[in-house]
C-alpha cells in the first residue's frame, strides 16, 4: 500500500496521527539535544569535589563543568556563603527547578503516546459503523470480498495508531531514564557537599533529596 492510499483510506484520523508523530519527533530531538549539551560529568567528579573543597577551590573548580549537578552545587555554595541555615531546602528547590527543565515535554509525549491508540480505535469504530451502514442500505446482499475490504480499511487506523504510539512511549521511557540518572547525580553531589559544609544541620546521614513523581523533595 502506497502512502497516498494509506492517507486516503485512513481519512482524517491518519492525518491527526501524522501530526502526533511530527510533534513527538520534535520534542524527542529537542530533549535529546538538550541532554547532550548538558555534557557528562567524569566518573571521578565526586572525588574531585571533595578535594576541591579541602583546597578551598570549589567555586573555581566548578567553573570548568556544567549541568544540573553543577547548578545545584553552585546554589548550595552561594547559600552557604550567605549564611543560609536550611541548605537542604535550597537543594530541594534548585533540584526541582533543574528536574523540571529536564522533563519539559515529557507530559506531552505521554499524552501523545497514550491517546494515539485510542484515536486509532476511534477511527476503526467509525469505519465499521460506515461499513455496516452500507450493508444495511444494500439489504444485506453484500459479497464477502466487499465486506472484507470495508473491514480492513476500518482496521487501518488502529494499526497506524499503534505504530505511532509504541515508538513514542519507548522514546519517552528512554528520556525519563536519562532524567532519572541526572536526578541521581544531583542527589549524590548535593549530599556529598552538604556533608563537607561545617554548618549545623547541613551534614546528614540520609540523602537530602530524592526523586519522586517527577520532583525532587527535601527529606
Amino acid at each position: 500500500m502506497i502512502v497516498a492510499e494509506l492517507f486516503d483510506k485512513g481519512g482524517v484520523v491518519v492525518w491527526v496521527l501524522l501530526l502526533y508523530s511530527v510533534v513527538a519527533l520534535a520534542i524527542v530531538l529537542e530533549r535529546t539535544l538538550r541532554f547532550l549539551l548538558m555534557g557528562r560529568l567524569p566518573q571521578e567528579f565526586e572525588e574531585e569535589l571533595v578535594e576541591s573543597w579541602r583546597r578551598g577551590e570549589t567555586a573555581a573548580w566548578l567553573a570548568h563543568y556544567r549541568g544540573p549537578e553543577v547548578a545545584i552545587l553552585r546554589a548550595l555554595l552561594e547559600a552557604y556563603g550567605k549564611g543560609v541555615a536550611d541548605l537542604n531546602r535550597v537543594a530541594s528547590r534548585i533540584g526541582s527547578i533543574e528536574l523540571q527543565r529536564m522533563e519539559r515535554g515529557f507530559r506531552t509525549l505521554g499524552i501523545l503516546g497514550n491517546t494515539a491508540p485510542l484515536l486509532g480505535l476511534l477511527g476503526t469504530i467509525l469505519g465499521m459503523i460506515k461499513a455496516f451502514m452500507v450493508i444495511e442500505q444494500a439489504g444485506g446482499r453484500v459479497d464477502a470480498q466487499a465486506l472484507a475490504g470495508g473491514i480492513w480499511e476500518a482496521m487501518l487506523t488502529t494499526g497506524v495508531g499503534l505504530v505511532v504510539a509504541i515508538p513514542i512511549l519507548l522514546l519517552l521511557h528512554f528520556l525519563e531514564g536519562m532524567a532519572d540518572r541526572r536526578a541521581h547525580g544531583m542527589r549524590s553531589c548535593a549530599s556529598l557537599l552538604l556533608e563537607q559544609l561545617p554548618v549545623k544541620g547541613a551534614a546528614c546521614d540520609e540523602t537530602p533529596i530524592h526523586h519522586r513523581e517527577g520532583e525532587i523533595h527535601a527529606i
